[in-house]
């Protein structure tokens, strides 16, 4: 039984609570649509970009929320 090549690529961050803030940005797993759209076709490369950049944005959002509300 060998690894096909979907299982070698790194699961999609979708966290099923999807609503898009004023940047098109994914308030529950933090991709931009562009990044949403594009994520069948990402190589193993793209996505790992992908969710770094998605997960730095969450953090981000965290800690302005954090600001506006001490």
């Amino acid at each position: 039984m060998g690894i096909t090549i979907e299982s070698a690529l790194p699961a999609s961050p979708c966290v099923r609570n999807c609503c898009l803030d004023e940047q098109d940005v994914c308030m529950g797993c933090g991709r931009h649509i562009n990044e949403i759209l594009a994520w069948h076709q990402a190589s193993a490369e793209e996505r790992e970009v992908i969710i770094a950049v998605a997960e730095q944005r969450l953090e981000n959002r965290k800690i302005q929320t954090r600001r506006q509300n001490p």
